[in-house]
């Protein structure tokens, strides 16, 4: 414990001195997004409503908690209390994957420098630590879902691979209490649905991949910029790859629920749970419009979480996604120029960054289709709803 605690606090203090650019890393500012963009929200928010105006505020209410939180820190000024916020959240994280294995908090401690300042430039770290917390602590599982998912929606998928009836219903019970309160206390908690209608396709996500070549050769005669709190093509061919982008999604949907409806969960296997959380996050972030570099910091914190189980089978998927997720820093900040402007240095590291991706998400579907059709000798099938993770019978 005492050669963790060392290795997190030195990479942490490395991390801190790059994030505030006392040691300048190649590529723009990252905290740019808390100066400029969280702070102004800041501003509004604490008039009690939401950025109504304002079509990059695309969150659930949730993430209003974590714009005003540095709020809590006024001796510090906005930026410097929203890093030693997510620095308090990285420790939190790396304390409760310690208690349940040095291998998966080793795993965390060496996965966020690879992310680089992004990591503490983002609320995305306070809902990871969220996420893990719901999944390493069954009794309150539910109700720290639904709060994950009012500050980004992606915890829901948490679910995937809960039969719990209880957890299901905590979930969807929380999640209606939390939405009902912010309705209630702050106008237009439910702007950000209306957000999104016309975004494009972001440099960084799969879909951009033939539009960066198109242009790299001179037959796509779009533009890229700005749009929608991040840098995204526009023009010919877009309507088309995002409609596939959305179908793809769907498809992963699907995927998912034909695994459920065929899985056989074993009491008191959380692996199932674990994995099926993991792949799904995978799955949702490899089809998506946008894949943004803080998206890494869910998918490092799942792949800890898989890991804190000895004989966890996600294993090699956690190492190609390490992979990745250096190649991510390399793509943002380092070179994000090169990619904007679709050079080749850009494309290739986005080539290499997204095909680790799927191929991480391919072995983790194959790992979590095989290993959930087989019991182990000896072992009960679980049917659904009839007991709980913990093997406990559930409350009918």
């Amino acid at each position: 414990m005492l050669k963790l605690s060392s290795a997190w606090s030195a990479t942490r203090i490395l991390l801190l001195l790059c994030t505030f650019r006392v040691i300048p890393l190649p590529g723009a500012d990252v905290t740019v997004d808390v100066t400029v963009i969280y702070q102004g929200w800041y501003g509004v928010l604490r008039t009690g409503t939401f950025p109504l105006d304002d079509v990059t505020w695309q969150y659930p209410p949730g993430a209003a908690l974590a714009v005003l939180a540095p709020g809590l820190l006024p001796f510090l000024s906005y930026t410097a209390a929203f890093i030693v916020l997510c620095l308090a959240a990285d420790a939190l994280v790396t304390w409760l994957l310690a208690r349940r294995g040095l291998r998966a908090a080793w795993y965390w401690v060496w996965a966020v420098p690879l992310i680089g300042p992004t990591a503490y430039a983002r609320y995305d770290i306070f809902v990871a630590a969220v996420a893990v917390a719901a999944l390493l602590q069954p009794r309150l599982r539910g109700p720290l879902i639904a709060l994950g998912a009012v500050l980004k929606v992606w915890p829901a998928l948490l679910l995937a691979g809960v039969r719990n009836r209880m957890v299901w219903l905590s979930t969807a019970a929380t999640g209606a209490l939390l939405l009902l309160l912010f309705a209630v206390a702050m106008p237009g908690s439910l702007a950000f649905l209306t957000f999104q209608r016309d975004r494009g396709t972001e440099v960084e996500s799969l879909g951009a991949l033939p539009l960066h070549f198109a242009r790299a050769f001179g037959w796509w005669k779009g533009e890229v910029k700005l749009n929608y709190g991040s840098v995204e093509f526009l023009g010919p061919w877009v309507e088309t790859i995002s409609a596939l982008s959305l179908g793809l999604t769907a498809v992963a949907f699907g995927w998912l629920l034909v695994w459920r409806l065929r899985a056989r969960i074993v009491a008191g296997d959380e692996r199932v749970v674990f994995d099926a959380a993991f792949t799904a996050v995978l799955l949702f972030t490899i089809t998506s419009r946008v894949i943004s570099p803080q998206y890494l910091v869910w998918l490092v914190a799942l792949a800890a979480v898989c890991l804190t189980l000895a004989d966890s089978r996600m294993v090699k998927v956690t190492r190609i996604l390490l992979v990745a997720t250096a190649f991510t820093q390399l793509e943002f900040p380092t070179y994000f120029s090169e990619i904007v402007e679709s050079e080749w240095t850009g494309i290739l590291l986005i080539v290499v960054r997204n095909a680790l991706l799927v191929w991480a998400t391919v072995a983790a579907g194959r790992v979590l289709w095989a290993a959930s059709k087989e019991l182990p000798a000896g072992e009960p099938e679980l049917a659904a709803g009839a007991r709980t993770e913990e093997g406990v019978p559930a409350a009918r």
